[in-house]
């Protein structure tokens, strides 16, 4: 393909992913969904992830060391939108490490990998719907405001890709996919901080 046409599939698909992403995020508020969001360049493939892809990302099994940042506790639900919980589902989360640099091949900045963060994990939701991580607190990546990717699937059937942010993070209405939800939709993937028995803790329930 040559780069002119190449350069003008690139803007016609980014138009079309952006027309479709408002017409969902409409329907997505009036029914009470969790807004789905760009899925980005950095989603690690079965072969990029570490052997330890469980839902502790703060320690990777055979190191001593930790991840460094700020380890916080993700949790919540996951229902439908007449609120039943849905068990046994999965749930994965992704994300920068402390430095802003992503586990994938794709993420060639001369930035040094924090070897202590798994990058990827997954959980699978109890009989109740719940979920929970252990991770670090979002970190900037250039060009976005701090997030942590997510997705659910029914078994191998995605359900929703999203993204969680951080409440009040100053960069937030800065960020083009976070300014295309209504405010509704943006608090209910916004991750707002208390105190746990484990530190910091935030609850993000799921609705798809």
């Amino acid at each position: 393909m040559k780069p002119g046409n190449r350069t003008r599939r690139h803007a016609i698909l980014g138009f079309t992913a952006l027309v479709g992403g408002l017409f969902f995020s409409r329907r997505a508020d009036a029914a009470g969904l969790t807004p789905s969001a760009a899925e980005g360049p950095f989603y690690p493939r079965p072969s990029m992830r570490m052997k330890d892809v469980d839902n502790d990302l703060v320690k990777v099994a055979g190191l001593v060391r930790e991840a460094g940042g700020e380890v916080i506790i993700l949790k919540g639900k996951v229902t439908n939108k007449a609120g039943a919980p849905l068990a046994g589902h999965r749930i994965e989360i992704w994300q920068c490490d402390m430095n802003g640099k992503y586990l994938h091949p794709g993420d060639n900045r001369s930035v040094a990998y924090d070897q202590g963060f798994q990058g990827f994990g997954h959980d699978i939701t109890d009989d109740d719907g719940n979920y929970s991580f252990r991770t670090i607190k979002p970190a900037r990546y250039p060009g976005r405001t701090p997030h942590i990717h997510v997705k659910i699937f029914d078994r191998r059937r995605e359900l929703l890709t999203t993204q969680f942010y951080l409440k009040d993070h100053p960069e937030n209405n800065r960020d083009g996919l976070y300014r295309r939800m209504s405010a509704k939709q943006a608090a209910s993937v916004s991750m707002e901080f208390s105190a746990g028995q484990n530190g910091p803790e935030t609850t993000v329930n799921v609705v798809v």
